[in-house]
């Protein structure tokens, strides 16, 4: 297969993790003979300083024309202060490229376990998905401030919120075939409005999957008390962004979790779900598994590369698991030498990568 891939590393450690994921991306390349080609642009702060804008017109079309975009993180206090934020490159590429659903698993790693603050007989056995609607809801809805007053339209529409669970019965289907909607539809119309149609969806299209409702602040408590008992979660925007923040302490750090932006058609953008933390940008020290969990997630979804995305997955379950971790995990108290910095622990992937994908190809 030839595949183009455009690459946003943006800001941070954006750069870094990226760098690594494209570097697990072309050993699995190479082990299973396709060609991808990386087109890297600008995108967030990075573009702001170099083009006056935080994506440009150029990047986007790039974007649109690509197979896939692979994207590492946006933002930093060097433009926290300014009328034009990195954050709206990343939210004009979703609303341009019509990706609707933000798709966050979230699986726990045995030797990991202990890096969460959550009690680890709770979370053995967690693999849970949390499809998050991306284009609707209060982030885009009409804004207005005065000197005394602020206020952020949240509305949805009937189609922007059958397209989003219809994504997640189907992922159910594949799985557990159990989906919680979540909402807070004692209080806002929206949620009343998403329940309703949620319930018709389900029943109507997916008579197959069983669907539960949930307020958000019950699902907030429920993720930490029994997390295994989940399998997909669907909720609106903001909800969304919230609760997988949360999930990513069942996984012990937000550096082992991806994400996939996807629309109706195979394209789509990917990205670890944690921020630039400019703290540790340029010292060599962030986790760069969930950019290349991200990358796995980019060869399904949008290349329909199963065996290779499972490669890579179980590459880096097998490299945490034999004790290669960052210093994020190695908090642990586990390991048995020093922390592995960004391209330590992307070199012992790709060394699990051979035996990993000589594996997967014996399965198959």
């Amino acid at each position: 297969m030839h595949a183009d891939i455009v690459v946003l590393p943006g800001d941070g450690i954006g750069p870094e993790v990226t760098a690594a994921a494209v570097a697990v991306l072309q050993a699995a390349g190479r082990r299973y003979g396709h060609t991808f080609r990386f087109e890297t642009r600008l995108i967030g702060g990075a573009a702001i300083d170099a083009e006056g804008a935080p994506l440009s017109d150029a990047t986007l079309d790039a974007c649109r024309k690509a197979d896939a975009i692979l994207l590492g993180a946006v933002g930093g206090p060097k433009w926290s202060d300014g009328e034009i934020r990195p954050e709206q490159g990343l939210l004009k590429l979703r609303k341009a490229l019509g990706l609707y659903a933000n798709l966050r698993p979230v699986r726990t790693h045995p030797v990991a376990l202990t890096a969460s603050p959550i009690k680890s007989h709770l979370l053995t056995g967690v693999d849970m998905i949390v499809v998050r609607e991306l284009t609707g809801g209060v982030y885009f809805g009409r804004r207005t401030r005065t000197d005394i007053a602020a206020s952020d339209l949240c509305e949805y529409t009937v189609a922007e919120i059958e397209r989003v669970v219809r994504r997640a019965c189907t992922l159910a289907r594949g799985r557990r075939k159990f989906v919680v909607s979540v909402d807070k539809a004692n209080v806002l119309e929206t949620s009343r409005l998403w329940r309703q149609v949620a319930t018709r969806v389900a029943r109507d299209e997916f008579p197959d999957v069983r669907l539960e409702h949930q307020l958000v602040d019950s699902m907030a408590m429920h993720l930490i008390a029994k997390p295994r008992e989940y399998d997909v979660i669907v909720t609106e925007n903001m909800f969304g962004d919230i609760l997988t923040d949360e999930a990513s302490m069942l996984a012990g750090s937000m550096g082992l979790l991806p994400s996939a932006s996807l629309g109706e058609g195979r394209g789509g953008v990917y990205e670890p779900i944690h921020g630039s933390a400019p703290d540790i940008a340029g010292r060599g020290i962030a986790n760069p598994c969930g950019a290349i969990l991200s990358a796995a997630m980019l060869l399904r979804h949008s290349l329909g590369l199963d065996a290779e995305a499972r490669c890579i997955e179980k590459a880096v379950a097998d490299a945490i698991d034999g004790g290669a971790l960052t210093a994020d995990l190695a908090l642990t108290g586990i390991a048995a030498r020093p922390p592995l910095g960004t391209d330590a622990m992307a070199a012992a992937v790709i060394a699990r990568l051979e035996v990993e994908c000589e594996a997967v190809v014996l399965r198959d």
